[in-house]
């Protein structure tokens, strides 16, 4: 089944026209649980990986003997759906209240070592065929895959994320991986990604309002307080919730490729390459859900029936980054196998 969009509240540049010069697009991924093989692109589904060439590990040398065991939380998935999909006394039923508590429970892995290659988990991969705001990369690649350690243990705070992207020639790969490495624990479900396949869908989008020129930047925000005026004062229920650039007009959420990237927890930093110094293009957004309560304009048509809370309609991923939060990784416009940069928002 297809994802759309639906039409935004209201012209943005009918009301601001200068924003037609920074106009752009961007790829909704539109994640949906299934069973995706090698062949196409996904989220937590199979790699096209060759079969002679060794998988990603994380070397950092961070604790990873203790946590959740990812069949465990794969199961618990499973029977929190079926519980909550039962329309006659929908909820988990003491027996399998007890089996969840089973399943949350974490493990410890005899003898680990801080610095045993820890197998990275395969998040998502992208061919260029699927995804059209995905760039071409280094040397003819057309599959973009993404992978990551699944603690966040890294760097010198001990708190960062550590990510792997290989561009490839998919028809290059010759016998497939069929069962790679996974690793015995992981220190959050949130690594842990569901099956999804995708269904992109180009949108039009428009840069972060905090890098537009400063009076357009000016004059969008005197516009949304007098919404926000408007709405206050207003006795219609309806108006109580006023439109907003960021939330409604400019950047959407969820899983996407390129266009521009949202900096609404931190002030927007610059994202230059540390290989060549040219500025980074914004190359893929992991998002921990696909709309909130404050960006619910962009559910698209098609899930107009599901509620925030409903198991697997705005989180179909299952992945969470940070406290809820979005993955920026940004990538060189010139030179693609330069080292990406990322922002957590």
């Amino acid at each position: 089944m297809t994802r759309t969009t639906p039409a935004r509240p209201l012209d943005v540049e009918a009301l601001f026209p200068e924003l037609a010069a920074f106009r752009g697009t961007t790829t909704r991924l539109h994640p949906r649980p299934g069973r995706p093989d090698p062949s196409a692109s996904s989220v937590g589904g199979p790699m096209l990986w060759p079969g002679d060439e060794p998988w990603p590990v994380c070397g950092e040398a961070h604790s990873r003997g203790h946590g959740r065991r990812p069949a465990d939380i794969r199961r618990c998935r499973q029977v929190l759906a079926s519980a909550w999909a039962r329309e006659e006394a929908p909820g988990p039923t003491d027996e399998e209240l007890k089996l969840l508590d089973e399943l949350r429970r974490e493990h410890r892995v005899p003898r680990a070592s801080d610095s045993d290659p820890l197998p990275m988990i395969g998040l998502a991969q992208l061919y260029r065929r699927d995804v059209p705001d995905l760039p071409a990369g280094p040397a003819d690649c057309d599959l973009l895959q993404v992978f990551w350690c699944p603690f966040d243990a890294h760097g010198p705070g001990r708190y960062d994320l550590a990510l792997h992207l290989r561009w490839r020639r998919s028809w290059e790969a010759g016998d497939v991986l069929t069962a790679p490495p996974q690793p015995l624990v992981v220190g959050s479900d949130g690594f842990v990604p569901e099956p999804c396949v995708l269904h992109p869908e180009q949108v039009f989008t428009y840069p972060f309002a905090g890098l537009l020129p400063e009076e357009l930047h000016a004059r969008i925000d005197a516009w949304e307080e007098a919404l926000e005026e408007e709405a206050e004062q207003s006795a219609d229920e309806s108006a109580a919730e006023s439109i907003g650039y960021q939330y409604d007009l400019s950047i959407p959420p969820g899983w996407r490729v390129g266009g521009f990237a949202s900096w609404h927890v931190t002030d927007p930093c610059p994202m230059d390459c540390l290989t060549c110094a040219a500025p980074m293009h914004l190359l893929l957004t992991i998002d921990s859900s696909e709309w909130d309560g404050g960006s619910g304009s962009w559910k698209p048509l098609e899930d107009r029936h599901r509620h925030r809370t409903t198991h697997r309609g705005a989180s179909p991923t299952e992945v969470t980054v940070g406290r809820w939060g979005e993955l920026n990784v940004f990538a060189c416009p010139h030179q693609p196998e330069h080292p990406h940069r990322w922002s957590i928002q």
